[in-house]
């Protein structure tokens, strides 16, 4: 019997950044779901703050080379990995110099969200998912952890959905209490709508590009749902509310990988155009 396959996709992962709930659940779950017999590969963005040499980064050259084109402009795609030993995991990295090539994350020295943070994360996405499809890995699960993979979702359910790679995933949001409080660029609807498939109609979230809007977004193309945080957004749980998707409460760090194992199967067991509420 195969392995059901589970892509993570996350903002941050320690020990490359600081500990923090989602940094840390990020580096703990794949290998949990790992150590239940599932099939992992685990991507985050190669942000500038992160040491190379002391975390033994190096770059793929196979996979290394394509142009994305984001706002009409070719940006090359650097895929760089590294190995986490005591886990027997590795972590792939979305890297390019023009969006992750800076001494801060999100924000800048002043403590200021970079205006092209929309674009990074566009990028960001694009890159995962491109960088799966050389891999010929077919995931069952995609699970997004934080904002910044906020476009994953769409993208694999309209842009990718004829892709062999992509056209039975299952796509989970982990929703945790990281709320952004400047909007994205407004020109971001445009620059997604650039992608064949995605629509207008599926953008309505973004007539507010903040944080409430980006994750209506995601969570609009996710086939669940997991309170990462025991605080989230009240907007987005109140929005949660109105959609039929299965949701799974928040677990402590004692009960979550077993929790979250068993939400991937029901996950994968609903059929399509079905959904049911946890």
């Amino acid at each position: 019997m195969k392995s059901i396959r589970v892509l993570f996709v996350s903002q941050e992962i320690t020990p490359y950044l600081p500990e923090s709930e989602i940094a840390t659940t990020s580096r703990f779950l794949p290998q949990g779901i790992q150590e239940k017999g599932k099939e992992i590969r685990t991507f985050m963005p190669r942000w500038g703050t992160i040491n190379e040499r002391r975390n033994q980064l190096h770059e793929v050259i196979r996979l290394s080379g394509m142009n994305l084109v984001i706002n009409d402009t070719d940006h090359p795609l650097i895929i760089k990995v590294a190995s986490i030993q005591s886990a027997r995991m590795q972590v792939y990295f979305i890297d390019n110099e023009d969006y992750f090539h800076r001494k801060f994350e999100l924000k800048n020295d002043k403590g200021e969200y970079y205006d092209d943070n929309d674009e990074r994360a566009i990028f960001f996405a694009r890159g995962v998912l491109e960088t799966v499809k050389k891999l010929r890995w077919s995931p069952d699960i995609v699970h997004c952890h934080g904002w910044f993979p906020s476009f994953i979702p769409i993208m694999v359910k309209k842009v990718y959905k004829d892709d062999p790679v992509f056209a039975k995933a299952k796509v989970i949001c982990s929703l945790y209490n990281d709320e952004f409080d400047k909007p994205l660029n407004p020109d971001i609807k445009g620059k997604a709508l650039y992608y064949e498939g995605i629509t207008k109609k599926d953008l309505e979230p973004l007539k507010t590009t903040d944080y409430t809007g980006l994750t209506q977004l995601a969570l609009n193309f996710s086939d669940g749902v997991i309170l990462g945080s025991e605080n989230v957004n009240n907007s987005v749980l109140e929005y949660i509310n109105t959609i039929n998707k299965p949701v799974l409460s928040f677990h402590s760090k004692d009960t979550y990988v077993d929790a979250i194992n068993n939400f991937y199967d029901q996950i994968i067991n609903i059929p399509e155009n079905a959904s049911k509420k946890k």
